[in-house]
């Protein structure tokens, strides 16, 4: 991955001299120079899957350096606006953001006028500072009109700057162009946000085994969140498949113990090879047994209790069969309550919402609700997260 381009000598020509009053950026060393910044610091946002929200602020609060807590941005479900005054680098710490964006604001009438003066300084200043982050080799944009000869001329321009390619249809840096918030009857102005990395925050690396189904990583790191990250605690993921919940957890916090238990014996292996490649090898130790059945489970895990259990369960459509999900909910509910200790709390994850409402009413001696379950966006489908505690 390349790493920020060293900067050109050379002196701005004309009136203006960052940028000599045509366009053309002063490319004179700025390697080592902070973030863009306001008075107040980076505007920042961050994207989320839709329902994760209040976990993502709570999280922006604790990682990042913050006056006031993120707020959500208008008009969207997926979104959240947030002045970070700590190093940019702190946003790679973000586990339930899809994605962070370096958001600059122009008061100016149409792109055109992106691609002058001062305000394609500020743009260089903002891709610079993401390359400062995580290196890219290449830039595209997302815009309406992003083949026009202005989005034309501002890849050139940005090409220019950087060394960076412009490859419209694949390139790594996002610069998105869009219009800005209206306020009333003035011009709203555009909006440029930069996103921060050549890869969402989501892309996780340590996913080298892809299942079909697998949990979004996002989405397990939110259920970690809900359901308390503490070092004391016996941390046991049923049905683990490919181990996005139990890494997840794991990269969120050190645990005592860590177990991933799943029936199939190819999806360990899977699993296997992505907490090798997140680090975490020798953290978690993974076992092959049934999750639904609790005098199996007990069985295979007879003097272990545990304070927190994950789940994703199977779900008709995708994996598994949709008539066995009642007795696969029902089974992992008294299963997780064989082996969980008093008080424990259950994180599970399910597309088969009435199913789980019923198991959970039929479960009542054995679980009590913690709130509401979760409704959360994912890959066009609308799953839940329940959050249990043992009785």
């Amino acid at each position: 991955m390349a790493q920020p381009p060293a900067r050109r000598g050379g002196q701005g020509h004309g009136r203006d001299e960052r940028t000599g009053g045509r366009g053309r950026v002063d490319r004179s060393p700025r390697a080592t120079a902070p973030a863009p910044r306001g008075p107040r610091g980076t505007a920042l946002e961050l994207t989320f899957l839709p329902g994760l929200g209040d976990v993502l602020a709570a999280e922006a609060t604790e990682v990042l350096v913050v006056a006031q807590p993120p707020v959500a941005v208008p008009g969207r479900d997926d979104a959240l606006t947030v002045r970070h005054t700590g190093p940019l680098r702190d946003v790679l710490e973000l586990r339930t953001a899809v994605a962070a964006w370096i958001h600059l604001h122009f008061d100016v009438p149409r792109p055109r006028s992106l691609t002058s003066g001062d305000h394609l300084a500020r743009i260089v200043d903002a891709v610079y500072a993401s390359l400062r982050v995580a290196g890219s080799s290449s830039f595209r944009f997302e815009a309406a009109g992003a083949d026009s000869a202005v989005f034309g001329r501002l890849a050139e321009l940005l090409h220019q700057a950087t060394g960076l390619q412009h490859r419209p249809d694949d390139g790594e840096l996002v610069v998105k162009v869009r219009r800005g918030r209206r306020h009333g009857e003035a011009d709203p102005g555009w909006d440029v946000l930069v996103r921060i990395g050549p890869r969402p925050l989501s892309a996780r690396r340590w996913r080298v085994v892809d299942l079909p189904g697998a949990a979004n990583a996002t989405i397990a790191a939110a259920m970690s969140r809900l359901a308390g990250v503490r070092a004391e605690d016996r941390v046991l993921n049923l049905m683990c498949g490919s181990g996005t919940l139990l890494i997840e957890r794991l990269l969120a916090g050190p645990a005592a113990t860590a177990v991933g238990v799943d029936l199939d014996a190819d999806v360990l292996t899977g699993a296997r090879e992505n907490l090798q490649a997140a680090g975490l090898g020798r953290a978690a130790r993974l076992t092959r047994g049934d999750a639904a059945d609790p005098v199996a489970l007990r069985s295979l895990l007879p003097d272990e209790r545990f304070d927190v259990v994950l789940a994703d369960p199977p779900w008709g459509g995708l994996l598994g069969n949709h008539a066995d999900a009642p007795a696969v909910h029902a089974g992992l509910l008294a299963a997780a309550h064989a082996v969980a200790a008093r008080g424990a709390r259950l994180a599970v994850l399910t597309h088969e919402v009435t199913v789980m409402q019923h198991a959970v009413a039929a479960a009542a001696d054995l679980w009590t609700p913690i709130g509401d379950p979760l409704r959360v966006y994912a890959k066009g489908h609308h799953p839940r997260i329940w959050l249990l505690r043992r009785r």
